[in-house]
Parts: structure tokens; C-alpha cells; sequence
């Protein structure tokens, strides 16, 4: 079969379409073959180094798709060979076929294709988890999120502004801002050509925000907190930009006594009942259409160097799919 691998850790060209051998079952196991698979910064992160290949090289990058279930490995039950299934994590997407932990495979409900549980899976949990746990969003509350118009922010939109937030949201060009408009932002900024503290003290009439999700990292802290009223929470959960410097835990108490979280998936999804019950949340609100999946660019499995140039030059929109 055909699969993308790393053997050093650099750019996008470290990235080599390479024949490997098909993967079999182990107990405990599934065997996929891919129909679509996912592409999400995070891949970025595991490509460079920033973050640790588990397993050590070579690696074969990827944290999210769809396919079909061809085997089973040995005490498996509730799935079938047929079975059309969807997952964030572990590791190893970019690949025609691959092997995962069976209690990491949830089935894709009718009504949700392949294309769009494989845009969803990781973005889409990462979403619910943000918003029904680690800051429980409710009416009333006022959010700014950074980043609105990429594939998690175009679903974070509508799902928040579907609790009854006040949304707000940062994004780098007026296309961009366009765009996330249209997916339930109230009001968007153009950090580009405006300062987003401000604008967000007078969009807000100087009450600023309840809290602010940010996965860009080192270019919006730690004006970020700014944005924060007193008691505000602030989420970091990625670092597109680059990662925030160390920082005193004394700039907490003088910016309002804030809180601060750096959540992962990983452990949101640790347990199968939680795991379960976002992945419910999520299928639940994409059927009922609160929240629309944005896929943007389809790129055959082959150029997933492109995808990453295009994700790291910030040139897409929503979300990036590889077909193998």
C-alpha cells in the first residue's frame, strides 16, 4: 500500500509517498482502508519535531479519518468488517490502510459522509470539548476566538453562537473575515489591520470577554488576556504562530485574577464514555445542521507536502481532506 513518511524531521518535503507494507490486526485491533483522511495543524507539529514521534522514525503522519473496516483483530466486538468508521487519533492517518485501537473507532452515523467525518473527527471533537468542557459556553457569554475562518474556527462559529454566546472572533484578511461572518461570528476582526484588544473593548462597551480560545499562540499573547474581564479563563490550544514564551504566573493576578488551561484531546477522549459522549454531541449537532463541515481543498494522498505548504502559509479556509 501506499503511505506518507517521515525519516527526519524538516518541511514539507520531508514528507515521501512511499510503498509499505499493509498492517494486520492485532487484538484489541481494526483494520481501515482509508477513504478520506484529514489534515490538521497538528500534523504540522509531529512533521517538524515540536512535537515528539511516538513510536520514533519513521513516521507516518495524520490524526484523523474515515474508511472502512476490512478486519478484526482478536475480541473485538460491536464493529463489523463493512462497517464504515471515523477517528481522531492515534497517529498514523496518512496512509491508504492502517491499523487502530477498536475503542478508538466510532461508526459513522447515516446522514454523515466519509468526506465530512473525516473533516470532523479531531476539529470537531476539539470543538466540543472547548465548549461543553473546559469552558462550559452558555447564553450570555461573550467569546473571542483567534483564527475564526480556519477548520475548527468555521465550526466553533455556529456551534457557540447555536449555546447563545456573544462570538467573536480574529481572522487575517477581509476574505477570511467574510467567511467567518457567515458561520455565526457576530463580529470579526481583521487582526491584520486593527489591534483586536481594542476592538474588542468597544465591542463589547469595555466589558471584554468571558473567555478567549487561541490556537495561534506566540503572535496573540499576551494580548490575548487584554481581552479577558476579571475571573475570564484563557484556552490555549495550539501554536500555529509559534509557542508562547514562559511567563510570569504573576501577570495572572495583575490582568484579573484570570485562569488559564492548556487542554489536549487526548485526555478529553482518555475515557470511552467521554470520548463517546462529545462524539455524539458533534454528529448530533452536523445532522440537525447547526454546524456545517467546510471542506475547502481535496488533495489526493500523493500532495500532503502541498496541503502543509498551503496550511502553514495560512492560503486555506476551513478544511484540508488528502484522498487516497
Amino acid at each position: 500500500m501506499k503511505a506518507i513518511r517521515i525519516h527526519t524531521h524538516g518541511g514539507p518535503e520531508a514528507m515521501l509517498y512511499e510503498d509499505v507494507a499493509p498492517p494486520a490486526p492485532g487484538a484489541g485491533e481494526i483494520l481501515i482502508r482509508h477513504t478520506v483522511i484529514g489534515v490538521n495543524f497538528i500534523d504540522v507539529y509531529f512533521r517538524t519535531g515540536l512535537y515528539p514521534a511516538p513510536g520514533g522514525m519513521p513516521l507516518i503522519p495524520g490524526n484523523e479519518a474515515a474508511g472502512v473496516v476490512l478486519e478484526l483483530g482478536e475480541g473485538v466486538t460491536g464493529l463489523k468488517q463493512g462497517d464504515r468508521v471515523a477517528y481522531p487519533g492515534p497517529i498514523g492517518a496518512y496512509a491508504e490502510q492502517r491499523t487502530i485501537p477498536a475503542h478508538r473507532g466510532v461508526s459513522i452515523p447515516d446522514g454523515v459522509s466519509d468526506e465530512q467525518a473525516a473533516a470532523m473527527m479531531l476539529k470537531g471533537i476539539t470543538v466540543a470539548y472547548l465548549l461543553l468542557r473546559t469552558f462550559k459556553v452558555k447564553p450570555g457569554d461573550t467569546v473571542l476566538y483567534h483564527a475564526a475562518a480556519g477548520g475548527v474556527g468555521l465550526m466553533f462559529g455556529r456551534w457557540a453562537k447555536h449555546l447563545g454566546a456573544t462570538v467573536i472572533g480574529t481572522a487575517g484578511s477581509d476574505e477570511k473575515v467574510a467567511l467567518a461572518k457567515a458561520n455565526g461570528y457576530d463580529h470579526v476582526i481583521n487582526y491584520g489591520t486593527g489591534n483586536f484588544v481594542e476592538e474588542v473593548r468597544a465591542l463589547t462597551g469595555g466589558a471584554m470577554c468571558d473567555v478567549v480560545y487561541d490556537s495561534v499562540g506566540k503572535d496573540t499573547f499576551p494580548a490575548s488576556l487584554d481581552c479577558l474581564k476579571p475571573l475570564g479563563m484563557f484556552v490555549s490550544f495550539g501554536q500555529s504562530s509559534g509557542p508562547i514564551p514562559p511567563f510570569s504566573m504573576g501577570l495572572l493576578a495583575q490582568k484579573g485574577s484570570l485562569f488559564v488551561t492548556r487542554p489536549t484531546i487526548y485526555t478529553y477522549i482518555a475515557k470511552r464514555a467521554d470520548y463517546e459522549a462529545l462524539a455524539d454531541a458533534l454528529f448530533d449537532v452536523v445532522q440537525r445542521g447547526i454546524v456545517g463541515i467546510s471542506i475547502n481543498q481535496r488533495l489526493p494522498l500523493a500532495e500532503a507536502a502541498k496541503a502543509h505548504r498551503d496550511l502553514e502559509g495560512r492560503k486555506t479556509t476551513g478544511a484540508t481532506i488528502l484522498l487516497p
